[in-house]
């Protein structure tokens, strides 16, 4: 029988370092946890979820699919019930970026130098990012993932040396730009989509938030800009 998993968790996987040990949190089915050890991408995988549900969903995943030899069940919050020294890599995919925040947040040892963090935001990826690059967080790489009518990013990122991010980065990052997908030009579209109408929104409001306005407005002469450079190398 074949692993139902996403192209937006293989993505995920994909940016696993090979033989680190995984922590998943907010596992939900276990797919993520299976395939790192099916693949060999991963020698040991703890899933974690705050609920029974799902971690139970996940325990009859990893026997259907022969994996549960390799793989741990943890009730926890985040990563509260993490050792720091359990893991190599953690992995936080399908939530928001204000709840990757808050679990990250909470984490007293999230700065580790040798801590890889794979992130799926499923929305606010642009305060996710900003966050990020204050708390000295460098992203190394992300990739746009097609999964049926939704398109979202994969990042991986370890504690450096980050330099700021301008309001159009903080929508698309460098490290996307540089990946050279051909979702790239189709992510930036949206993006630039989404922008125009909030600043049309910010314009037209009874109420006028000028600082709001200048952000997103050059957030979004960037983004357009990066269109046609983007479009000038595809």
């Amino acid at each position: 029988m074949k692993l139902p998993i996403s192209k937006r968790l293989l993505c995920c996987a994909s940016m696993v370092p090979p033989g680190a040990r995984v922590a998943d949190i907010g596992t939900d089915h276990g797919y993520l946890g299976i395939h790192l050890l099916q693949a060999g991408i991963s020698p040991h995988v703890i899933a974690c979820d705050l609920r029974q549900g799902p971690l139970e969903n996940a325990r009859r995943s990893a026997r259907q699919f022969g994996a549960d030899g390799n793989i741990e069940f943890r009730l926890s919050d985040g990563l509260e019930k993490i050792d720091p020294e359990e893991i190599d890599c953690a992995v936080l995919a399908g939530m928001g970026g204000d709840l990757i925040i808050r679990i990250l947040s909470a984490c007293s040892w999230k700065a580790r130098e040798d801590l890889t963090f794979v992130l799926q935001p499923q929305s606010a990826g642009n305060i996710l990012r900003r966050w990020l690059c204050g708390e000295g967080f460098e992203l190394l790489r992300e990739e746009p993932v097609q999964d049926g009518s939704f398109l979202y990013t994969v990042m991986q990122l370890r504690a450096g040396s980050p330099a700021a991010l301008t309001p159009g980065q903080e929508y698309a990052s460098p490290a996307l730009i540089r990946s050279g997908s051909p979702l790239v030009g189709a992510y930036l579209a949206r993006v630039e989509t989404a922008l125009i109408a909030t600043v049309e929104g910010l314009r037209g409001a009874e109420k006028q938030r000028p600082e709001r306005l200048t952000y997103f407005s050059q957030a979004l002469q960037e983004i357009q800009e990066m269109r046609k450079q983007y479009g000038n190398h595809s």
